[in-house]
């Protein structure tokens, strides 16, 4: 379409000219939003509002303070923990509150139940701590799974791990070995789903495709000399061309399956910019930063085929069993993605959140896709983000 290849002509010669300036920021970057706030005061451009207005079936009021509250959610969320100490049993954001919720285990002190609700976040109490769940988890995930298991994670709320099985596949044999173990490491609980999920492969913004060998995949996030993205998407020397055919650079590290991250350095005219591509549906993203987005938060999706996607944390730290092996340490999301859209980017108002990974289902009928956090990704390969 034409339109696309404006867009991208534009993005190539900031790219190329290496600039970020006042004069080459988005409309999205100036102007004022909610209560006479500039937009930079704001966690996201007045494009996402828009997309979330849509997507959520909110008011732009309603847009607005849920975003502004899913930040302050996502920054307080470290202290909480460290008031709750050892009995932390996880936290999520409530959408209905719009309040960061802290859980504790019932042997909390009423010293350490004080700590808490001083930070400014609502006080649960679960049966298991956070540390015990994990640990669960982590014996789990030294059992080899069979295909007909889809993945688990820890649902701090039910404090219990969650184990996906494929619902057709769930009276097999091997399945129910599998479960057998699984129940000895510790709380289990067993939910059956439709499908197993698959990996999603088909100037460096956020959302853009790139190649590699007969391979198309999606730019995850800029860094400093760089971009990330997922790690089936190539492997170390490999070559990656831009959306225009020519030579962006190589890979420089990529891990899969274990992991599913990637670095790709970048040169030939081609430099990095703190953007994520919008496709025309919202304005492109300035991203500022990489803070967590806690369960329950809002979080949207870039990338080359499908475009521009938003939706929910579902959970963090899940394992997730694909053809090619497990993966940990993976976030879940009820986002749709198809082919092509791996190593898109994935963020939370103007906070960089992680690169896609797979998914089952599609963008017509909808599903779930994970993304492996930025945060990871950085502290393996020694990366900066590239913010604005």
């Amino acid at each position: 379409m034409r339109r696309k290849r404006l867009v991208h002509a534009g993005l190539a010669a900031l790219l190329m000219l290496g600039g970020w300036t006042a004069s080459t920021l988005p409309a999205s970057a100036s102007g004022t939003g909610a209560a006479g706030t500039t937009a930079a005061e704001l966690p996201a451009s007045a494009g996402l509002v828009s997309a979330m207005q849509h997507d959520f079936g909110l008011t732009k009021g309603a847009a607005e303070a849920r975003l502004k509250a899913e930040r302050k959610a996502a920054n307080l969320a470290p202290e909480a923990q460290k008031a709750a100490g050892a009995v932390y049993g996880g936290s999520w954001f409530d959408a209905r509150t719009g309040r960061l919720t802290v859980a504790v285990t019932p042997d909390a002190s009423a010293a350490v139940r004080a700590a808490v609700r001083a930070t400014g976040a609502v006080l649960s109490t679960v049966p298991r701590s956070a540390r015990q769940l994990d640990a669960a988890k982590a014996r789990i995930d030294r059992l080899s799974a069979p295909s007909g298991v889809r993945g688990w994670y820890v649902d701090q709320k039910a404090g219990a791990v969650v184990v996906d099985v494929v619902r057709a596949r769930i009276s097999d044999n091997d399945v129910q070995r599998f479960l057998d173990r699984a129940r000895a490491t510790g709380p289990v609980t067993v939910r059956s789903v439709a499908e197993a999920p698959g990996t999603l492969a088909a100037g460096t913004v956020g959302g853009d495709p790139y190649y590699t060998g007969n391979v198309r995949c999606s730019i995850g996030f800029s860094v400093y000399g760089g971009f990330v993205t997922a790690g089936h998407c190539g492997s170390p020397s490999a070559a990656v061309y831009g959306w225009d055919g020519s030579y962006v650079g190589n890979f420089q590290g990529s891990s899969f399956p274990g992991d599913d991250y990637a670095w790709v350095s970048v040169g030939s005219g081609w430099w990095t910019v703190p953007v994520v591509l919008g496709w025309g549906t919202v304005s492109d993203q300035l991203v500022r930063g990489s803070a967590v987005a806690p369960v329950g938060s809002s979080v949207c999706r870039s990338g080359s085929t499908t475009h521009w996607h938003c939706g929910t944390v579902l959970a963090l730290n899940e394992t997730v069993n694909y053809s090619q092996g497990a993966v940990y340490q993976l976030t879940k999301t009820n986002v749709c993605a198809e082919p092509g859209d791996s190593g898109g980017s994935f963020i939370s108002g103007d906070q960089a959140q992680g690169v896609t990974s797979g998914g089952w289902g599609d963008c017509t009928s909808g599903g779930e896709t994970w993304f492996q956090p930025i945060n990871e990704i950085l502290n393996r390969y020694g990366l900066t983000l590239h913010t604005y």
